[in-house]
């Protein structure tokens, strides 16, 4: 009886290049079907950035609330009960209206609650407040 004794030398190895060839056909088949893949979706025609700024500029409506429980609207001081109004009146001339309320650190918040009302009542929705960085 003939024993036999394995040794070091006859330790059996792991073939690797089967598995590599199959990891690059696969990754050739990925690569080929990618390129014939179609983006589905709308083709949209998008503004110049400098078309853009101006247009959201046009778009929007500033009130500012100073220190005093001042209200202006557009550059002019108004009553707080004349927001809806002029609101009302300028949003029948814009496609998307936004309304931005910049607030100072000292106006009471009752007065900001006020103009927020007006703006709601006056059916704009896109409306931001806006107050100063504290230092």
């Amino acid at each position: 009886m003939r024993h036999k004794h394995r040794g070091a030398e006859d330790e059996t190895d792991i073939d690797m290049t089967p598995m590599l060839d199959i990891v690059f056909i696969m990754l050739i088949f990925f690569i080929v079907t990618a390129s014939f893949l179609k983006e589905t979706g709308v083709e949209l025609s998008r503004p110049d950035s400098s078309q853009k700024s101006q247009d959201t500029e046009a778009q929007s409506i500033f009130i500012d609330i100073t220190a005093r429980d001042e209200v202006w609207y557009n550059k002019r001081r108004i009553d707080v009960r004349a927001v809806r109004p002029n609101v009302e009146r300028d949003k029948a001339k814009m496609d998307t209206p936004s309304v931005v309320i910049k607030a100072d650190r000292d106006a009471t918040s009752g007065k900001v609650i006020e103009v927020v009302e007006g703006v709601r009542q006056a059916g704009v929705a896109n409306y931001v407040v806006a107050t100063p960085k504290a230092n």
